[in-house]
């Protein structure tokens, strides 16, 4: 699907132009305020009545009020009561669905699927705009690389080069092919910049990262997002090398809309101008806005400065009114591009027709089979993999995760109904009727354990133990920020007692961020990654549990063992002191191994893969030159599905890079194929490098590619593979 950048187009900025020339400065400043639903505050911070407000011209845009009908009245009162009839602009939060909730995006990304996600963001866009949203604060395109960041369930994970991948697929499925069409919902890039990067994972916190580290882990998703077509971006909480992200005018204006032609407009956050004061980056709010406009934030969110501060900046002359004049100029672009002025209104029959509809239920259950990672399947006694299970056991489901409704949706599903969601009780209920004892065990906050004598007995009952284990919905998202990282509560005990019984284990773990599981990972045999899968949760779990549908998750976020080694991510920098040999000076800790306890890409299935040695198609000479010109590197590898039963493999391309000028991490994600295999067969997977995959900022911060070693792994994960090498001369 390729996006029409129409908020582009001359004709757009002809009636723009046209329309600017008519509004007062009251009506411009009033394009550039939002207000939450029912909170809209006025000159000396009192409260104003929203409508009154709109008829004036004097609300840009509302987010939080939802329902067609609710948001035409208001639509009404700006069309047809004010003086230009320049329509509202609505927006909500739809993170991983509108009612019909799919999985959050960390668990998106473990899909590697950038098909499913741009299906399930197009699911969104339907249903959202059908309750009278245009305008979506999605996706989070933040790098995190510290799992104690609650927000990391919000993003894509670690990588960069997936970060690119699924950026512009979320994009293209909020935007569909053109913003015009009523089906469609502009989207919002966010939060620009490296808000993944708080020191110690503690939410809204200081980013201290160099240049170079911006320009290659942080910034590339965005841009990205703009080659897709993105129409908006929001302003982060943080800041960036001691500037607020906020007021940051180096990335507002020098890199997003200098360098890279950002012709859309910039959101606050919520409240993130006004928070320029306690930064102590501003003394007061007329400082607060007026640093937050130049350097390129557009619209408001929430803080109410810009209605009560910009006109009298203007009369005191300490602002221009061109300033505001382009800030409005990018919001009425957008508005235009949606085709607000001539269909302002939602037709409000369209939201019964639309919503949770049969296939939209189809298809969270689809993304959430795919997103689904099995750590581990070993055999409890046996030797045979617990998992699939079989028919005719009986099971003993444990957990109050396996019946909570409302933790299945996670966080940020605003518009999610518990009601909506089947859970994993429900689902083998359903299957398995009176072979199913389920016993709720402990639950996820509880520090009693009078449940765990109930739980046990239910196991010795039983042929298989299912024991849904984790986080609540609301322990990972904004400000969930936690210093421990293990099973909360007594969950862990419910598990070692159930263990100690002798029945095989299945451990289905749901949680918004990588847990600390060394114990888990040792003594329970099976351990499927479930995430916080949404609506479906239920029947897609029952699905993969029993091998309807095979597990082809990868994670896209290291698992540390403890929270002592984090931050932890494979594309970490050399160091001239790299692996244990006997010797105890090297990187690395006394206490705990230096590796984590799952990798980055790492995902198993219920059949087997195995992979040649990595190997170039040519064995001819490159020179940087030629690649600089356009040429490529063709490297390879077969995977062989050498198990019992199809599968689905991610094969991941890596390359490591020697003698820059600058030292290379020791691997780099640079491609992925998901390739679909009967048992036995066998497929050849080919990967180009051009210039765009082997370039970096060098030591001049310069993004070329430079004469070097090049290693490349065609490999499962990022610690495992045969790799190839070659010099690339210069």
């Amino acid at each position: 699907m390729t996006l029409s950048t129409s908020f582009r187009s001359p004709h757009i900025d002809q009636k723009v132009a046209g329309l600017l020339e008519q509004m007062t400065l009251e009506e411009k400043i009033g394009q550039l305020v939002q207000f939450s639903s029912g909170n809209a505050t006025g000159p000396d911070n009192a409260k104003v009545d929203q409508a009154e407000l709109a008829a004036q011209g004097g609300i840009g845009s509302v987010l939080n009020l939802v329902g067609a009908r609710e948001t035409n009245a208001l639509q009404r009162c700006a069309m047809e009561k004010s003086r230009l009839g320049i329509p509202i602009l609505f927006s909500r939060d739809i993170i991983h669905g509108f009612r019909t909730i799919y999985p959050i995006p960390l668990a998106m990304s473990a899909t590697w699927d950038a098909d499913i996600a741009e299906q399930c963001a197009r699911m969104a866009a339907v249903e959202g705009t059908a309750h009278g949203i245009r305008w979506t604060f999605s996706p989070m395109m933040d790098i995190a690389r510290d799992a104690r960041w609650g927000r990391i369930s919000e993003g894509n994970g670690e990588d960069p080069w997936l970060g690119q991948v699924l950026a512009a697929a979320w994009v293209r499925g909020y935007q569909g092919q053109d913003l015009s069409d009523p089906l469609s919902m502009v989207a919002c890039a966010k939060h620009f910049v490296a808000y993944g990067g708080a020191e110690g994972g503690r939410d809204y916190n200081t980013v201290d990262v160099s240049d170079r580290v911006l320009r290659e882990i942080y910034l590339p998703p965005f841009k990205a997002a703009i080659d897709a077509g993105v129409g908006t971006f929001m302003s982060a909480f943080n800041t960036v090398q001691s500037v607020p992200a906020s007021a940051d005018v180096r990335m507002l204006t020098g890199v997003l809309r200098d360098e890279w032609g950002f012709q859309g407009f910039v959101v606050s956050d919520w409240n993130s101008i006004g928070e320029l004061i306690p930064h102590g980056y501003a003394l007061k709010g007329e400082d607060a806005a007026l640093k937050a406009l130049i350097a390129g934030v557009d619209m408001d969110m929430q803080s109410n400065l810009y209605i009560t501060k910009l006109s009298g900046l203007v009369e005191s002359g300490r602002l221009k009114v061109e300033v505001i004049d382009e800030a409005v100029r990018r919001v009425l672009r957008i508005k235009f591009a949606l085709g607000l002025f001539e269909n302002p209104y939602t037709d409000e029959s369209r939201e019964a027709a639309v919503t949770l509809k049969p296939e939209w239920l189809a298809l969270a259950q689809k993304a959430a089979e795919e997103s689904f990672v099995l750590l581990k399947n070993e055999g409890a006694g046996d030797g045979k993999p617990v998992l699939p299970l079989q028919s005719g056991q009986t099971v003993a489901l444990i957990g109050a995760l396996a019946d909570s409704a409302k933790d299945m949706l996670g966080s940020w599903a605003l518009s999610g109904v518990p009601g909506d969601v089947t859970t994993l009780r429900q689902s083998l209920e359903s299957r398995l009727g009176d072979k199913l004892i389920y016993a709720r065990g402990v639950g996820v906050h509880e520090e009693g354990t009078d449940g765990i004598a109930a739980a046990v007995e239910a196991a010795t009952r039983a042929d298989v133990v299912v024991i849904a284990l984790g986080e609540t919905s609301d322990m990972s998202g904004e400000a969930t920020s936690r210093t421990r990282l293990s099973l909360p509560g007594k969950q862990l005990e419910l598990l070692q007692a159930v263990v100690a019984t002798g029945k095989p284990v299945v451990l289905v773990l749901f949680n918004g961020r990588p847990l600390t599981i060394p114990w888990e990972a040792e003594h329970v045999p099976a351990i499927l990654e479930a995430w916080l899968p949404g609506t479906q949760a239920g029947p897609a779990l029952v699905r993969a549990l029993y091998g309807e549908y095979n597990p082809s998750g990868k994670l896209t976020t290291t698992f540390p063992r403890t929270v002592g080694q984090i931050p932890l991510y494979y594309n970490c920098e050399r160091t001239g002191r790299p692996r244990p040999g006997g010797d105890r000076f090297i990187t690395g800790y006394i206490d705990e191994s230096h590796l984590p306890l799952y990798p980055f890409g790492w995902g198993l299935s219920y059949t087997s893969f195995e992979y040649s040695p990595t190997r170039f198609s040519s064995e001819a000479e490159v020179r940087v030159s030629d690649l600089n010109h356009g040429g490529s590197i063709q490297v390879e590898a077969t995977v062989k599905n050498t198990g019992s039963r199809e599968g689905a493999e991610v094969a991941q391309c890596y390359i490591g890079l020697r003698g820059t000028s600058v030292v290379r991490p020791v691997r780099e994600l640079k491609g992925f194929q998901k390739v679909l295999l009967q048992p036995g067969e066998s497929r050849k997977v080919t990967f180009s490098l051009t210039s765009k995959e082997l370039a970096f900022w060098n030591i001049d911060m310069q993004f070329i590619a430079e004469p070097c070693e090049l290693t490349v792994w065609i490999a499962p994960h990022a610690q495992a593979g045969e790799p190839a090498k070659m010099i690339i001369e210069a």
